[in-house]
């Protein structure tokens, strides 16, 4: 039997790496000159944002006859893009959060990173229910106005609960990203060369001098914030799932929808995650702070996730089934082998079976694998949304009205787009920003400990 003290753990930083060593792997995109590649793929990202702006500049002076929708598909591409984007948006607080209140340190290298890349898809989600409306400039009756100003919005609609939970988990997320920063953007304050980022840099970091009082404020701050943000990463994609589940609609109205949302939600978050720090992690050189144990991590959530996933899906036939609901059952069997049966077996190739790959170490721990099911992951929750969504009302009660959905070049600009949207955020995240917590990778290493060395 092996002694616990001979059994190697996981190195969650490269030993050898020191403290300075690390603040200067961090900073370096910050303070280096910027790379042709960064330009390139802003250029690019930029061009896909103008586009975004276009299309919608095009919707609103048009109408949106120029989507796809026909009678009974009233939902297409807008509300599938929303809670697609909401959904890429859950990963980033439950690193933050949930992971930081069960003190799994393996959190330290990666939060950041997903924290910026929750805001950032939140921000894309947003764009969607503003247009969906038809018309946009009556946006306000979207917001919760007190009835006594006479505006009546309807509180029964779930569509509005999703405009008090959207923005509220945007705005925890937000203030929740912003104070885990500010240890970080006082260090990058402190090692500036010029005058306006000193200056720049300074506003942002509100007087932060690293006192021991600072520390001890910033980490109440930090678990209060961390306790507000966990019930969020519960309650969001719940009450979005709520647009589908309160109606009378066979293929929505099922109680599984919230927990099954969920399950989708940080499944998705994780694989944009493990897509993105790839990257980043082989452009900006940070292997040594972003181990393969980190990706393994991820990767053993993304399995347990899409098991999850995989299970609802049979759970949704089954309830069917035992329901004894014709109309009920002709939804289900119409998704998997009707006319969208195309879609329905990329949902299952890419959200069932990609992430089953994953039992394997040797391909939880590889690199270009784990990068291609990452982004396999990443269409089938999109076309999972697609189904959900376009399957259940295509063909309704009455056959004479039954249509076929097909996104016109307007909607698929849109989609385009809003990764436009996505990428120019996240570009200038890497660029001006801390893309890993420096004093937290700090906290988690050897030297952090007031005993290290004196067995030497």
């Amino acid at each position: 039997m092996q002694n616990e003290s001979t059994v190697q753990r996981p190195h969650l930083i490269t030993p050898g790496i020191n403290f300075k060593e690390v603040s200067d792997i961090v900073c370096k995109p910050v303070e280096d000159k910027t790379p042709k590649w960064w330009f390139i793929a802003f250029t690019g990202a930029v061009s896909l944002l103008l586009l975004l702006l276009s299309m919608l500049s095009y919707l609103i002076w048009e109408g949106v006859g120029v989507w796809g929708l026909n009678n009974p598909v009233a939902w297409g591409f807008d509300i599938v893009n929303f809670v697609f984007w909401v959904g890429i948006g859950h990963a980033g607080t439950l690193i933050s959060a949930i992971l930081f209140l069960f003190k799994q340190k393996w959190r330290m290298s990666i939060n950041r990173f997903a924290e910026a890349m929750t805001i950032f898809a939140v921000i894309c989600a947003l764009v969607f229910p503003g247009i969906h409306v038809g018309r946009a400039w009556l946006d306000f009756y979207l917001f919760p106005i007190p009835n006594q100003m006479a505006m009546w919005p309807n509180f029964r609609s779930p569509l509005l609960w999703d405009v008090f939970a959207v923005s509220t988990y945007f705005s925890v997320s937000l203030l929740f990203w912003f104070v885990g920063l500010i240890p970080d953007l006082a260090v990058i304050r402190d090692r500036a060369k010029t005058k306006t980022k000193k200056m720049v840099y300074g506003i942002f970091a509100l007087g932060w001098r690293g006192a021991n009082r600072h520390w001890q404020n910033y980490e109440k701050a930090y678990l209060l914030l961390a306790a507000l943000a966990t019930p969020l990463v519960l309650s969001v994609h719940s009450i979005v799932s709520f647009d589908f589940a309160v109606s009378q609609l066979p293929g929505w109205h099922t109680t599984i929808f919230p927990p099954y949302f969920v399950a989708g939600a940080i499944f998705s978050g994780f694989a944009m995650v493990v897509t993105l720090m790839v990257l980043a992690r082989e452009l900006f050189g940070l292997k040594d702070l972003i181990t393969l144990h980190h990706l393994e991590c991820m990767n053993r959530i993304i399995l347990a996730t899409g098991t999850m996933v995989g299970y609802a899906y049979a759970m949704e036939f089954f309830t069917a089934w035992y329901s004894g609901n014709q109309y009920e059952a002709f939804a289900f069997v119409n998704r998997a082998f009707g006319p969208y049966a195309w879609a329905y077996w990329i949902m299952i190739s890419c959200n069932v079976i990609s992430p089953q790959l994953f039992w394997s170490k040797r391909i939880r721990t590889s690199i270009p694998l784990m990068f291609i099911i990452s982004i396999f992951v990443n269409i089938g929750m999109w076309f999972e949304r697609f189904v959900i969504t376009v399957t259940s009302l295509h063909a309704d009660f009455l056959p004479s009205s039954w249509a076929y959905y097909s996104p016109t070049w307007v909607d698929l600009c849109t989609l385009a787009g809003s990764f436009g949207l996505f990428f120019t955020l996240f570009l200038l995240f890497l660029k001006f920003l801390p893309m890993i917590a420096i004093s937290e990778v700090k906290g988690v290493m050897p030297e952090a400990n007031p005993h290290h060395g004196e067995a030497h």
